[in-house]
């Protein structure tokens, strides 16, 4: 989207000759579609000469079918307005929902872990708080991938420096990863299988002979 703003800006676009290929009208609902089309795509205000040049059509007509497409989204309740303002057009959402698109950008957003990431995450959560090559000493493989990306999701965080040489860092588990979850605290973690650590082997010996990233 940020792509076609910055290749399309209508505001920026050079001016049609006047000699250029006369295209065919647009049907009344076609030129509609195509004003709705470009309001959407700006997001910012477009000059109403803008989108006169862009549909073809004379200022007065496209301010016309601008108008009516207004209407439309009033009578049916619409979650988008079309504004004017001082002789542009935008394309915004009402005042009303604006609390739901607040709730929306305040709510927490879960990102899709995956099955190199899940191991790690366990590996974390159930030893914690554990350095870096403890993770890797039970996976068999470098984890650093894994665990700069759960990091990054707010999963996992450092927890303190471990007392030895080169002070490794400590990693553990966030709140975050609770309410990720739904838990209310580690221990409502489920019991640890005893062979999933061998598992945990296994799966990153695989990954290492069929050359998957990590």
């Amino acid at each position: 989207m940020e792509e076609m703003k910055e290749n399309s800006s209508l505001k920026e676009a050079p001016a049609i000759p006047e000699d250029a290929e006369e295209r065919e009208p647009m049907s009344p609902a076609q030129a509609k579609s195509a004003i709705e089309a470009v309001l959407f795509a700006m997001g910012d205000a477009v000059e109403l000469s803008d989108i006169a040049a862009a549909t073809g059509l004379e200022k007065r007509e496209a301010a016309a079918l601008i108008y009516e497409l207004s209407d439309e989204y009033d009578a049916r309740g619409s979650g988008l307005q079309i504004i004017e303002l001082d002789g542009s057009f935008q394309m915004c959402t009402r005042k009303e929902n604006y609390e739901t698109l607040i709730r929306l950008v305040q709510h927490p957003r879960k990102n899709n872990l995956t099955d190199v990431m899940i191991e790690t995450l366990s590996i974390i959560a159930y030893k914690q708080p554990v350095t870096r090559s403890g993770i890797e000493k039970i996976r068999g493989v470098n984890s650093d991938h894994a665990v700069n990306r759960l990091i990054e999701y707010g999963l996992v965080q450092e927890v303190g420096r471990l007392d030895a040489p080169g002070r490794p860092v400590l990693l553990g588990t966030t709140e975050e990863f609770l309410r990720h979850f739904g838990l209310t605290s580690l221990r409502d973690l489920p019991p640890v299988d005893p062979e999933k650590k061998e598992s945990f082997r296994e799966d990153a010996q695989q990954e290492v002979s069929t050359s998957l990233p990590v």
